[in-house]
């Protein structure tokens, strides 16, 4: 017997009764993939085998003995996925008992999100500029991702009927929770210079399909290719810093704060759950103050 029934029927739990996403999924499906391979390995009977001191073996496994080892927020990670399938199978009378209850993830270390300058932004935006249609595609891709702070799986799930019109987009984040975010002009005149001179090319070379960005051959693009072309465009533009998607959504939510915006006004914008999540920002805008006001008052040091 392994684990895999009660896993898969977690998974099933996850998509259907908690509506996660599909990217969610396929992370939870690989966390405990190394779940079930470590009581395969060690001769488990499934979870309803494990004692509460094994789930701490199993982080020790993780840290010092797997090949390679994890970091701490990927233990944490993992740790999160087999909670939420013990409790899941103890909920559902499968197992008498939930014995990962108390267990605890290693502590992380606070990581503020990197952002990047204005005027960074502006340069690895200028690094897409072409008339080329995946030059065009990336420029309006990159104005979305800034312009309304969304996570690149939000983006590239976009339909062009989601541009609700000229000023407003919907936006479908975790969970299929749905916001409507303000479109920016830059963002707007970048969608539709897209729309009218390069999406149409790129439709010609596939199936039809109500996706807004398209890749090269006519299909959604994938969230490989959005990181391509914002490494290419970094790259282009000379910067130093690593430059993600998830940079650009860092870098809407600072620059909001640090131009005044209200944490609950950003909380809405981002789709957080949390306004503590949101307040992560406000010790960056914090941390940037420190710095000005360190380097330009006379009696600062």
């Amino acid at each position: 017997m392994t684990a895999r029934p009660e896993v898969d029927a977690y998974l099933r739990h996850l998509a259907v009764e908690r509506g996660l996403a599909r990217n969610s999924i396929t992370s939870y499906r690989r966390d405990l993939a190394i779940y079930t391979g470590w009581l395969e390995a060690r001769g488990f009977d499934g979870p309803g085998a494990v004692a509460e001191q094994d789930l701490s073996d199993f982080i020790r496994f993780l840290g010092a003995e797997r090949v390679p080892t994890l970091a701490t927020s990927s233990i944490a990670r993992v740790l999160s996925a087999v909670r939420g399938l013990h409790r899941f199978l103890a909920d559902e009378g499968t197992l008498p008992t939930d014995v990962s209850r108390e267990l605890r993830p290693p502590k992380l270390p606070m990581r503020l999100p990197k952002a990047i300058s204005v005027a960074d932004i502006e340069a690895l935006i200028a690094a897409t500029a072409g008339e080329e249609a995946d030059r065009l595609r990336d420029a309006a891709l990159l104005e979305v991702l800034y312009g309304t702070g969304a996570r690149v799986s939000e983006a590239i799930g976009l339909n062009v009927d989601d541009l609700v019109d000229d000023e407003v987009i919907r936006l479908f984040g975790k969970g299929g929770k749905q916001r409507i975010v303000p479109l920016g002009s830059y963002a707007r005149r970048a969608v539709d210079a897209y729309l009218v001179r390069a999406r149409p090319m790129l439709s010609a070379r596939g199936a039809a399909t109500p996706a807004l960005f398209l890749g090269v051959r006519g299909r959604r693009m994938s969230r490989q290719a959005a990181w391509e072309a914002i490494h290419g465009a970094a790259e282009r533009a000379g910067l130093a810093a690593s430059v993600s998607p998830h940079t650009l959504r860092h870098s809407f939510a600072t620059h909001l704060l640090e131009g005044g915006a209200d944490v609950r006004v950003v909380q809405e914008l981002l789709g957080h759950s949390s306004v503590a999540t949101t307040q992560i920002y406000t010790l960056v805008t914090a941390d940037t103050l420190r710095e000005m006001y360190t380097s330009a008052h006379p009696r600062a040091r």
